[in-house]
């Protein structure tokens, strides 16, 4: 069980065993050292899982949030922030909570663990929040609508997400908008009245994003052939690699590096969405991208070569791009397609993008590239005769030399460009 609960608020780890701000007056007649070691704090708080080894923050934290040191204040200040982030007071230690749910302590262990946070033992850490939680994604299992495998998953997936993005938020949005600056604030002064000013601006437009996403990947799921091709599918898949990274990580400040790799995702992450595509993850240096179509996968694939070319600012990039089967997980791809367009992007030559064969041939097949001159000379050849309009390609291929790729065999690359 976790010692958080929404991923949006401070570390439960920091300040686990607090119920509310009125504890430190109170006092803590289990306390007699004034130290509260971890040990102590582990008894008091009735025990510690076998998990909690990730919960030492929590442990530690009993000691600040109990008064002792000069930290007293700013954790005074973290329970309010949390009380205003989650709406609610701490309740329920995590036997409460789970039995306040119906759950067992074993699922609603596994639910809080899938979400990303620490065992906490039994401290009295969870709120009403949590408990409805719990009984929601226990209602789902007990009513069939699914496994329990897969709301483990749902658990898992969401946490993945919210995480990341609420370390985002705080690392990058809330740091700037917190700069003390002349107001003669803190810091901390300044979080709590503008954490109240934002959080129901960013709520409604998280919610907003997920509900356009989901609309859109639920349009993609019943446009499918068949049920096959909801979980395996055939999609345009493609690396984007910046060049030389190591030896930049080498040369630049961390500051530096940080805006280079920032300002990378964002212009990939803007080329991907506005041709059509979908960015599956980021990777640093590298990013991931899928489309339904190889033509548009191609022309992601190429922008991004060439808006990268035209900043001075940033590295060469290559590009590597596989079409075929596709497996998806949790938001994420997996198969030999995606292998594949790994192996072509470490091969590919910087500033150029390089496809496979299953790729060349679909661009063919829909008419968006020759296969060969050849092919464009005789198509050209039938128009001319009246057989047809001229075709209008909107890339070009050549072959590359057949070559090895680790755990592969061989494969024939292709290099991609425009149609001049």
């Amino acid at each position: 069980m976790t010692a958080d609960d929404s991923g949006a608020g401070p570390r439960e780890a920091d300040i686990a065993p607090r119920e509310t701000g009125a504890a430190r007056s109170e006092g803590d007649p289990a306390r007699t050292d004034g130290g509260a070691s971890a040990d102590a704090a582990a008894t008091r708080t009735g025990g510690r899982t076998a998990g909690a080894g990730a919960a030492d923050g929590a442990v530690n934290g009993v000691a600040r949030a109990d008064g002792a040191g000069d930290a007293g204040d700013d954790d005074t200040i973290a329970i309010r922030l949390e009380q205003l982030i989650l709406g609610a007071e701490r309740r329920y230690t995590p036997f409460q909570a789970a039995r306040s749910a119906g759950v067992s302590m074993e699922l609603a262990s596994r639910f809080w663990r899938a979400m990303g946070f620490a065992d906490i033992g039994q401290v009295k850490a969870l709120t009403e929040a949590d408990v409805l939680a719990l009984r929601r994604l226990a209602g789902l299992v007990e009513a069939g609508l699914l496994s329990e495998a897969m709301a483990v998953q749902v658990a898992r997936s969401t946490g993945q997400t919210t995480a990341r993005l609420a370390d985002w938020q705080i690392d990058s949005f809330l740091e700037g908008l917190t700069e003390p600056a002349d107001s003669g604030m803190t810091r901390t002064e300044i979080t709590y009245p503008l954490v109240e000013l934002l959080l129901p601006e960013l709520e409604e437009f998280l919610v907003y994003v997920w509900r356009r996403q989901l609309a859109a990947a639920t349009g993609r799921v019943v446009q499918a052939q068949d049920d096959a091709e909801m979980v395996d599918r055939r999609l345009a898949v493609g690396f984007a690699d910046l060049v030389g990274f190591t030896r930049l990580t080498r040369r630049l400040e961390e500051e530096e590096l940080g805006e280079l790799v920032e300002a990378f995702e964002t212009t990939a992450a803007d080329l991907v969405a506005a041709h059509g595509g979908r960015l599956i993850k980021t990777l640093g240096d590298e990013v991931l991208f899928a489309a339904d179509d190889a033509g548009t996968a191609a022309e992601i694939g190429l922008r991004l070569i060439e808006t990268m070319a035209n900043d001075e600012t940033m590295p060469e990039l290559r590009v590597g791009i596989a079409f075929g089967t596709v497996t998806t997980r949790m938001g994420d791809v997996f198969g030999t397609t995606v292998n594949l367009a790994s192996r072509l992007t470490s091969i590919a030559p910087r500033d150029t993008v390089l496809v496979d064969e299953a790729f060349a041939e679909e661009l063919g097949r829909t008419g968006e590239a020759p296969v060969s001159e050849a092919d464009a000379k005789a198509a050209a050849e039938a128009a001319e005769g009246g057989a047809g309009p001229l075709p209008e390609y909107r890339f070009a291929l050549r072959p590359m030399w057949q070559r090895p790729v680790r755990g592969l065999g061989v494969v024939e690359p292709w290099l991609l460009g425009r149609r001049t």
